[in-house]
């Protein structure tokens, strides 16, 4: 492979690897993700630095992965006698490809895509752009080979010119960004052992995921400083079945979660105003009742669960918020059923009766604090169902889920309720803070931002919080212990549904700096990337940043 670089510009040599990297299916929880990472590393190793050292470039084994993915490593140390380091990373998975419909065939096939895409009438804009031959087509050619590209490339470049690092360069490759974040959950351990083994100092990491205009006419490009987290807020909601000719006696689960989804989807009231920054609300992404086949009883319990983004807030926080929510949800419907059956009384001149539709609301932890009360112990419990559902293909959303109903079915009361918890994934948000390094990086990424700008006449912006989920979510934690506790005990079995090691994550406290490659239509079978600022113009602004961050 460098011999078929060796003659290229940098440009030149992004373009190659893209497209190279483009035709390399790496399908999310395929087997294709071991190949690329074998495909990756080859490229590796065919650079001089690394033929000369082999040992500097090497796989990971993901531990627990039922595809036996690995992480791809590369170590690079400057001829600057210091312990300072910049991590580069990438996730080389992409999402699949059924969105291309007929064109399925060719969706990895970068100049085929060219040449439909310049013979599309379908979309002006899109036609014009294959036209200008400014813009490379194909499945993860935006998210993210392109970005590993220019890792390679500028490891390639350093690997080549050591005098010219002014510190050590460790780049990460890694697999399922697209689903759980195994790859760089599993890399953690990794960064604890080198920072340990090679006493590094990590000063930061450079992620460079997509970047996109955030409205018609914009051309920005858009460079962050940390990465917004995000929830899965579960409910699970208990009710009190009936038969449908009794049904006003019964609460039905749905009605409930139709009134949480209501308060809770798309609701931008939740969402943290923060100025120059793109925040995006709560979205409902799972809403079903337990019911397997048809019968004529109402209901018995319902699930659904909420994607929440989280930038300031804690988990303690949301946790709260939407206990209140569910208190006013479950109080709304107890309100509206004792309306309906009063009217239907009233309309069949029926006498009154005693009839409650009291719904509690609790979280997974004072849940789990009741059952240890009533001298019920859930440990057992739990156990036997994680052991049973990870033996299966069951989603891992549902083995929380069956964890949760399991607990409620402990309890010989089954009041009706809805507990509230968390399930996978979970991201932590993170961003420079006010104290004295992290203002230092900041000032640095401006400086050269400005610089650059100036130069090339990039409107280069500086935010906070990269606003799509993203790896970067996982190399530190700013939260508090009690922060950490508040997202374990609500998680059934997190060890083994998303073991996440917090305390290590806030103990390394990474800068996750992104900037990304340019382009359009991420996850789309129109996904394309822009080449004359991400082939031409990022890797060097990589680079100068790189340098000026080691000198720190």
């Amino acid at each position: 492979m460098y011999t078929k670089l060796q003659p290229l510009s940098m440009g030149e040599q992004v373009e190659f690897l893209t497209k190279a990297l483009v035709k390399k299916k790496s399908y999310n929880h395929t087997e294709g993700e071991r190949e690329k990472a074998d495909f990756i590393l080859s490229i590796i190793r065919s650079f001089p630095y690394f033929k000369a050292h082999p040992e500097l470039a090497w796989f990971q084994e993901i531990e627990n992965d039922k595809l036996q993915r690995r992480n791809v490593f590369a170590f690079i140390k400057g001829k600057k006698q210091t312990n300072k380091t910049i991590i580069y990373h990438a996730h080389y998975d992409t999402v699949g490809t059924e969105d291309y419909g007929a064109l399925q065939n060719i969706s990895n096939d970068s100049d085929a895509l060219l040449t439909y895409f310049s013979q599309y009438d379908g979309d002006a804009e899109l036609r014009r752009e294959a036209l200008s031959g400014e813009w490379l087509f194909g499945r993860g050619s935006l998210d993210m080979q392109s970005g590993i590209a220019i890792h390679l490339v500028n490891l390639l470049y350093f690997s080549n010119h050591l005098d010219e690092l002014e510190g050590n360069l460790l780049v990460l490759f890694n697999p399922d960004e697209e689903n759980q974040h195994v790859g760089i959950r599993g890399a953690l351990s990794e960064f604890v052992r080198l920072k340990e083994k090679k006493s590094l100092e990590y000063v930061a990491a450079i992620n460079n995921d997509f970047i996109s205009p955030l409205y018609d006419g914009d051309v920005n490009k858009y460079i962050y400083t940390g990465g917004a987290g995000k929830l899965l807020a579960c409910f699970y909601i208990a009710g009190r079945e009936a038969h449908v000719g009794e049904s006003l006696l019964g609460i039905d689960p749905t009605l409930i979660a139709g009134e949480l989804n209501q308060r809770i989807n798309q609701n931008f009231q939740l969402v943290e105003k923060l100025p120059d920054d793109l925040v995006l609300p709560p979205s409902c992404l799972y809403l079903k009742e337990d019911k397997k086949s048809y019968d004529v009883q109402t209901p018995v319990s319902c699930r659904t669960y909420f994607n929440y983004f989280i930038y300031n807030k804690t988990p303690k926080n949301v946790l709260e918020d939407l206990t209140e929510i569910a208190k006013k949800a479950c109080q709304s419907v107890e309100h509206k059923l004792k309306e309906n059956f009063d009217a239907y009384r009233e309309a069949n001149g029926l006498p009154e009766r005693q009839i409650h539709w009291k719904v509690g609301v609790t979280t997974l932890e004072s849940y789990l604090q009741y059952l240890q009360e009533k001298n019920i112990d859930p440990k057992n419990t739990i156990e036997k169902i994680v052991k049973n559902c990870l033996r299966s293909e069951l989603d891992d959303r549902m083995i929380a889920f069956q964890i949760v109903e399991a607990l409620h079915n402990l309890d010989p009361e089954k009041n009706p309720k809805v507990i509230l918890f968390f399930a996978p994934p979970f991201l932590p948000s993170n961003t420079l803070t006010e104290d004295e390094r992290d203002l230092s990086i900041k000032a640095c990424i401006q400086a050269v931002l400005d610089e650059e700008g100036e130069n090339l006449g990039e409107p280069f912006k500086l935010r906070k919080y990269f606003p799509y989920l993203c790896d970067g979510s996982f190399l530190s934690f700013n939260g508090s212990i009690d922060d950490i506790h508040s997202v374990i005990n609500n998680f059934p079995a997190m060890n083994e549904l998303f073991p996440i090691p917090l305390k290590e994550m806030k103990s390394l406290n990474i800068p996750a700096l992104n900037f990304g490659v340019y382009g359009k239509g991420g996850h789309k079978w129109t996904e394309r990337v822009y080449k004359p600022y991400s082939f031409h113009v990022l890797p060097t602004l990589i680079r100068k940043v790189t340098n000026r961050l080691l000198s720190l």
